[in-house]
């Protein structure tokens, strides 16, 4: 793998089974992520957006093709245990409910075993302090947390290990406006801060022309395009004419003028 790629995938094939019929999702599928890009994976329902995360971090093994994560295959790298190098944020925080907001960012660096308690808190505090969280948050249960705040733990928890290479899925479902907007600038500023290389799948607009340096479309089971996303949006697809070209993309392209024009 080329040093400046974080991410290779390259001739991947994945399919599943259903009661004993096996369907083809990505046939012969390639994508290569360079280090601090924020690529956006679109696609339709059943495209295998969410199984081109799980295979980079390890979780689902394709039917061929290789998955090249920081310099080492996929499945190697879950194995080893990816939250030290890959972070991953899932589309409903996934927090464990009996824990409190500073146990479940600290788990990650709990379950190592090596370091010392005072050190554990004093990171997941700093962790806390990152994404915009209350020190006084830190004692309260997930059931307590408003939609923003159950993202921003699952995020800080995602950071704690410091990795180079940060999975969104969905980062912004669930969240109303005002929310997806101060969640989308935290994203944005960590990105630069942080110098991390990001790869989110999302069907929102707003939030894929707010973050994104390129974009990559997931159809008839291949990338169809990779690009800038104001080149991906003119590639001639169907698929990208439905998605970026409709009543939708068309007001989210109008916010993204007026804010270059801002700029």
């Amino acid at each position: 793998m080329s040093p400046s790629y974080v991410v290779q995938i390259e001739n991947l094939c994945s399919t599943f089974s259903t009661r004993g019929v096996r369907s083809v999702i990505h046939q012969n599928l390639n994508l290569s992520i360079a280090r601090g890009e924020f690529l956006s994976i679109v696609g339709g329902s059943g495209s295998g957006k969410t199984v081109l995360l799980r295979q980079m971090l390890g979780l689902e093994t394709p039917q061929s093709g290789s998955v090249t994560v920081l310099g080492e295959p996929a499945s190697e790298l879950g194995r080893a245990g990816a939250a030290s190098r890959v972070g991953m944020l899932f589309q409903q925080g996934a927090l464990f409910s009996a824990f409190t907001v500073l146990e479940n960012i600290a788990f990650p660096l709990r379950e190592l075993g090596t370091l010392p308690r005072s050190l554990i808190h004093d990171t997941a505090m700093v962790k806390m302090q990152m994404v915009g969280l209350d020190p006084a948050a830190a004692h309260q249960m997930p059931s307590d947390l408003s939609g923003g705040m159950v993202k921003r733990v699952a995020l800080a928890r995602a950071l704690v290990m410091d990795p180079p290479l940060l999975l969104l899925d969905e980062p912004t479902a669930g969240l109303d406006p005002d929310a997806s907007d101060a969640f989308c600038t935290l994203l944005r500023s960590l990105h630069q801060e942080l110098r991390l290389t990001v790869v989110m799948v999302t069907h929102d607009l707003d939030t894929i022309f707010e973050l994104s340096t390129r974009i990559a479309v997931v159809a008839d089971k291949q990338v169809i395009v990779d690009a800038p996303p104001r080149q991906a949006i003119r590639f001639d697809h169907s698929f990208v004419r439905d998605f970026f070209r409709g009543e939708r993309g068309h007001r989210a392209l109008a916010i993204l003028a007026a804010a270059d024009q801002e700029v």
